[in-house]
């Protein structure tokens, strides 16, 4: 194993991290008139396209809780990164591995910790 320095995970990750952030901000705000409340205006449209205009509200809502979950874990990962923490696998205190680390940054545990 590789000893990284936190300032080299910082400058590798931070960006990364807040790169995704942003994404996942642009993303939320874009699709806020998906997950607003259906008007069911019986004159204007059909029980079908009423039924419709739900599931994609309901489909909208489910992304953006996923979405949601995903910022909590972004902002706790730069807060990982600023406390020195990041990269160490929350239960065995080891390094998580930096291969995983780029495929999520995110990752607390390492490969034998999350099994």
């Amino acid at each position: 194993m590789q000893d990284y320095s936190q300032q080299y995970l910082r400058d590798r990750f931070d960006p990364k991290v807040r790169a995704e952030l942003a994404e996942l901000h642009t993303v939320s705000a874009l699709s806020k008139s998906d997950r607003a409340t259906v008007e069911l205006d019986q004159q204007s449209i059909g029980r079908v396209s009423r039924i419709d205009s739900l599931q994609v509200q309901a489909m909208a809502q489910a992304a953006e809780a996923r979405r949601l979950a995903r910022i909590r874990q972004l902002e706790f990962t730069l807060a990982r990164l600023q406390d020195e923490e990041f990269g160490y696998c929350v239960e065995c205190g080891e390094f998580i591995g930096i291969a995983r680390l780029d495929i999520d940054p995110a990752a607390l545990r390492c490969v034998g910790c999350a099994r």
